[in-house]
C-alpha cells in the first residue's frame, strides 16, 4: 500500500480535570526525523512516546506535541508549597545580590520559578498515562488515515504515467526494427560511395554493415525497461516500505531510457526516450512524497 510522507493527525482525550490534545504531522525527509513537545509534567516519558511513534512511522520529518488543559473550575486544588516559595525568595535575593540588582522583586520575578513552590495543575495526570497513550494512538490514526487517502492519489498518478511509459516502449519496439533497417540501407549507400574496393565484395560489405548497424538496436534496452516497469508495480503493490524501492527502480528506468536515447538513429524513437524521461521525472518527484 502505498502511504504519503505528509499528514495530520489530532485527537483530544478527557482525563479527570485535564483534557490531552495531541496533534502529529509530517513533511518529506529521506530519513526519519521526530521532534517531540511534551508538557513539563510528563517530559520524562518522552523517550517512551517516541519509541511508540518510532513503531507506527517509519519515514518523514514528523512533529508531535502534547497539550494539557484544566477545568477552570479545579485552580482552587493548586497547592502552595510554602518552603518552596521561601526558596524562590532567596534564590532571587542572592541573584539581586550578586548582580548588585537595585530592582524590586516584583510578582513576576518571583512567578518565573513557580516550579519551586507550586503543584502545577496538571500534576497527577502523568499517573493515567493511559490516556496520554490514547490520544497519541488515536491522533495517529486520523494522521495514518490522511496518509492513506493522499497515497491512493499518488498511486493512481504513478499508475497512469507508468501506463503512458509503456505506451511509448511499445512505439520503440515497433519502430526501432524499421530504424535500424532504414540506417544499414544508409551505411550502405554511404559506404559504397566511400570505399569502392569493397564493392566488388559485397557479402563482406553488407556483414560489416549489419555489425556496425545492430550497435544501435535498443531491442535488450527495451526489455530490461519493461522488466523494471513490471518492478515497479510489484513494489507498489506488495512492498511494505516501498518509497526507497521505487526510488532505485526509478534510476534503472532512467538508465535505460538514456541508453536508448543514445544509441537511437530515428528521430522518432528519441523523441519518445524523451518522452519518458519527461514522465519518469514526474514519477521520481511523487516518489518523494511517499513513505
Amino acid at each position: 500500500m502505498i502511504l504519503s510522507m505528509t499528514g495530520y493527525g489530532k485527537s483530544v482525550v478527557e482525563s479527570g480535570n485535564f483534557s490531552i490534545e495531541a496533534e502529529i504531522k509530517s513533511l518529506n525527509s529521506r530519513y526519519f526525523e521526530l521532534s517531540i513537545r511534551l508538557p513539563r509534567s510528563i517530559a520524562y516519558r518522552e523517550f517512551e512516546i517516541r519509541e511508540k511513534i518510532k513503531k507506527r512511522i517509519s519515514r518523514g520529518k514528523v512533529f508531535f506535541s502534547i497539550n494539557m488543559n484544566s477545568d477552570s473550575s479545579q485552580l482552587s486544588k493548586i497547592q502552595l508549597n510554602k518552603d518552596g516559595l521561601k526558596d524562590a525568595l532567596t534564590v532571587l535575593k542572592e541573584i539581586k545580590k550578586q548582580t548588585k540588582s537595585r530592582e524590586k522583586i516584583s510578582l513576576e520575578r518571583i512567578l518565573s520559578l513557580k516550579e519551586l513552590f507550586l503543584k502545577n495543575e496538571e500534576n497527577g495526570v502523568e499517573d493515567n498515562f493511559e490516556d496520554i497513550e490514547k490520544a497519541l494512538n488515536l491522533a495517529i490514526d486520523e494522521f495514518e488515515k490522511m496518509k492513506r487517502q493522499e497515497g491512493k492519489e499518488l498511486e493512481k498518478d504513478l499508475r497512469k504515467r507508468l501506463a503512458l511509459i509503456k505506451d511509448a516502449v511499445t512505439e520503440i519496439e515497433n519502430k526501432n526494427p524499421q530504424s535500424i533497417n532504414a540506417y544499414f540501407e544508409k551505411l550502405k549507400l554511404k559506404a559504397g560511395e566511400l570505399t569502392a574496393d569493397l564493392l566488388d565484395n559485397p557479402d563482406r560489405l553488407n556483414m560489416e554493415l549489419a555489425l556496425l548497424s545492430e550497435k544501435y538496436d535498443v531491442t535488450e534496452e527495451c526489455v530490461r525497461l519493461r522488466s523494471h516497469l513490471k518492478l515497479f508495480e510489484d513494489a507498489i503493490d506488495n512492498s511494505d516500505e516501498p518509497g526507497r524501492k521505487l526510488n532505485f527502480i526509478s534510476q534503472e528506468i532512467n538508465r535505460e531510457a538514456n541508453t536508448i536515447n543514445s544509441k537511437s538513429v530515428a528521430s522518432e524513437i528519441s523523441h519518445l526516450g524523451i518522452h519518458i524521461k519527461e514522465e519518469l521525472e514526474k514519477i521520481r518527484e511523487q516518489i518523494q512524497n511517499i513513505e
